[in-house]
């Protein structure tokens, strides 16, 4: 026998009864506030940490010039300059990166690639030889992220690799990132952001409810990016 099982239709919720529900539900602006500031802070927007404090009475968790300093580090190797942004990081704690040779060896990765990008190729191999190298015998799974980047040499053009991806922006940021968490935990503060990760539960909130209710879902996520693309605005007024 067989039988056949239908799902029970979905409850419709209007827009309006939506809109009321939604109004029942208080929320704390000085919660708010502090959830925009926390990000402000964590991903080192000194000047819109400034304005935002000004405009919502909240002073910054931290020391504004903490921030500085991490903005400053994350400049110098978002503009490829990875010497600088070693000693400015060992100026702040040497120990940042004595005790973390994983993060050591991406800074060099990346001091590797900015060689190669700028087309200084007898070097990076040098470098690449006399201090990676080395490096990977202490530590065998460096190996494959150094041999991913000396690919780009085997290309006269690195853009047809396929590992390009190491050239673009992207990888620079993904460094500075790395870097500016290791500061964060460093100076036992978070390292990560509270409201991306809010946002992320309320898209996983979304998906359960859309198997039982048609409702008025968020489906254009731009209100929430364009914190993102003003703080971004802010970091290159700092830099």
């Amino acid at each position: 026998m067989s039988s056949n099982l239908t799902s029970p239709p979905k409850k419709t919720i209007s827009r309006d009864e939506w809109e009321q529900r939604l109004a029942k539900v208080k929320v704390n602006k000085q919660d708010l506030n502090q959830l925009v500031m926390n990000y402000l802070v964590v991903e080192g927007y000194k000047d819109a940490a400034e304005q935002f404090s000004l405009e919502s009475g909240l002073a910054p968790s931290v020391d504004l010039q903490s921030i500085q300093d991490r903005l400053d580090i994350r400049h110098a190797i978002q503009s490829g300059d990875v010497d600088t942004a070693i000693d400015l990081v060992n100026d702040l704690n040497p120990e940042i990166l004595d005790t973390n040779p994983h993060l050591f060896f991406h800074l060099q990765q990346q001091r590797l690639i900015e060689l190669i990008r700028k087309g200084e190729y007898r070097e990076a191999l040098e470098f690449a030889s006399e201090e990676m190298a080395p490096r990977g015998e202490e530590h065998p799974e460096f190996l494959e992220e150094l041999e991913k980047t000396m690919t780009l040499l085997a290309f006269k053009d690195c853009e047809e690799s396929p590992v390009q991806d190491l050239l673009h922006p992207g990888q620079r940021q993904k460094t500075a990132s790395e870097l500016n968490a290791a500061i964060l935990m460093s100076q036992s503060q978070e390292k990560d952001p509270k409201l991306p990760n809010l946002l992320k539960m309320l898209a996983w909130s979304q998906e359960q409810l859309d198997e039982r209710l048609v409702y008025p879902r968020i489906d254009n996520w731009d209100i929430f990016q364009s914190v993102t693309r003003v703080t971004e605005s802010d970091l290159s007024r700092d830099s």
